[in-house]
């Protein structure tokens, strides 16, 4: 639980520092459609910063083991999906974009186990 909101600020900091370098520091370097793909890693790194926060304060409330599971799921999804298009942008490796879609199963999967959790729970 405390990990979770740890890690929810921290990724919080970091998804904001991570969108301020896309819009300022990486203008100059990469095409307009390659900053649209860094805008999309930066505001669902953003989101799940948020429901890593939002999680770890329910299991707090509730200690349902359950929804500390969600939220090793959606940290999972998020390091997976926004990662692999940080590092498509910065690398031009294409094949990162393969990558992507498992972590947004991740953050989907983690939603779900996030609801049956507060279904249990409450």
């Amino acid at each position: 639980m405390k990990l979770l909101l740890i890690l929810g600020a921290l990724n919080g900091a970091l998804a904001v520092l991570l969108g301020a370098f896309g819009a300022h520091g990486l203008k100059a370097r990469v095409d307009g459609p390659m900053l649209e793909i860094w805008g999309t890693a930066s505001q669902y790194h953003f989101y799940h910063a948020l429901a890593l926060l939002l999680t770890g304060l329910l299991a707090k409330q509730f200690g349902a083991s359950g929804l500390v599971t969600a939220g090793w799921i959606l940290f999972a999804g998020m390091l997976v999906f926004s990662g692999s298009l940080y590092v498509l942008v910065l690398s031009g490796q294409k094949w990162l974009g393969a990558v992507t879609p498992l972590g947004g199963l991740a953050l989907i999967i983690g939603w779900l186990w996030l609801t049956w959790s507060l279904v249990k729970a409450l």
